[in-house]
């Protein structure tokens, strides 16, 4: 490891960890040691920590870290790099970034690959770009790259004022394209309509699928981004148009829906989705490349700025989890570390 000249590095830190899967309440403060960088690695004094939902379905003890990660919670983080492995250029020592982590945010130093750190330009406040990275990585590839949005189109997005709702919904509109979403209460639909939704669905109030249709006029979507599953996934298979995309990337209802091949078969639909952490360095690195060409350029300059809903201590991670537990946040929530 090569540290910047004048740092001395710890041997501990303060981290979150528990004793045991639970609820919030079995996160706690501890001193744990510092990550070991791999050769390609970076080691991060982080400023700020996302909190997302496979955080909280990790604390539960259902979404194990995949082999080598970090077992700590946080998948995603801004701060300085403090440190370097030994395949990594030198003058990244110092550097400002934001960084998609495989494990290890809640904490005062992280480890990251080197090439999944996008360069946070001064300016920029290090809480909202740690609350883009999970995110962004995951909207860009699914909603871009697997259902293939294009400018035009129309999109559906599930979980309208979520971390990644409000990110789909900044994406798409910035790339001109008119975007559908659903929540659970009509003070969530105002909120992704201020956001920029062009139609937000009370789905405790009204039926998704006729909604969508009658704002489409019968035509349906081009793209579903699905984070629900279950039962829902026929429903948006009747929203969606002939040669339509059908994207998931979460199973909140469920893992198995029942289908009808025939009308997939008969409108030409396609069915995919994917899941981020477990793939490999190398396809993380391309992601990053794609990322930072075509979208991390509407942050940077202003264009765009990610949704904020509330910051806690590193000490509060507890309280983080049971916000977003309890569902009436409105975009990201993020751990405050060094700050700054």
């Amino acid at each position: 490891m090569i540290a910047s000249t004048g740092f001395e590095v710890p041997d501990t830190m303060q981290s979150i960890g528990m004793d045991a899967p639970g609820g919030p309440e079995v996160l706690r403060l501890q001193t744990s040691a510092l990550p070991r960088l791999r050769p390609d690695d970076v080691l991060i004094r982080v400023a700020y920590a996302g909190v997302n939902r496979p955080d909280c379905l990790q604390r539960a003890g259902l979404y194990p870290p995949p082999p080598g990660a970090s077992p700590l919670l946080g998948l995603e983080v801004s701060g300085e790099v403090v440190a370097v492995g030994t395949e990594v250029p030198r003058e990244m020592i110092g550097q400002v970034v934001a960084a998609l982590t495989p494990g290890g945010g809640y904490a005062e130093y992280c480890a990251a690959h080197w090439q999944h750190c996008l360069p946070v330009p001064e300016g920029m406040m290090l809480a909202e770009a740690a609350a883009l990275p999970e995110t962004l990585f995951t909207v860009w590839h699914n909603l871009f790259e697997r259902g293939l949005a294009r400018d035009g189109e129309t999109v559906l997005v599930h979980g309208g004022t979520s971390g990644i709702g409000t990110t789909a919904i900044l994406l798409a509109k910035a790339f001109d394209m008119e975007v559908i979403v659903t929540c659970g209460d009509d003070a969530k639909c105002a909120a992704a309509t201020r956001i920029g939704a062009d139609l937000a669905i009370n789905y405790r109030e009204q039926d998704f699928v006729e909604a969508v249709l009658a704002h489409t006029e019968g035509k349906g979507v081009h793209v579903v981004l699905d984070m629900v599953s279950g039962d829902y996934v026929p429903r948006n298979l009747k929203c969606l148009a002939e040669d339509g995309r059908h994207v998931t990337i979460a199973v909140l209802g469920g893992p198995r829906a029942e289908l009808n091949m025939a009308q997939i078969m008969m409108r030409r639909l396609t069915l995919t989705g994917s899941t981020l952490r477990p793939r490999s360095d190398a396809f993380k690195a391309a992601l990053a490349d794609d990322i930072a060409q075509n979208a991390w350029p509407l942050f940077t300059e202003g264009e765009l700025a990610p949704i904020m809903d509330a910051t806690f201590p590193l000490a509060e991670a507890a309280a983080a989890h049971a916000r977003m537990e309890q569902g009436e946040h409105i975009g990201k929530i993020v751990l405050e570390v060094a700050g700054g």
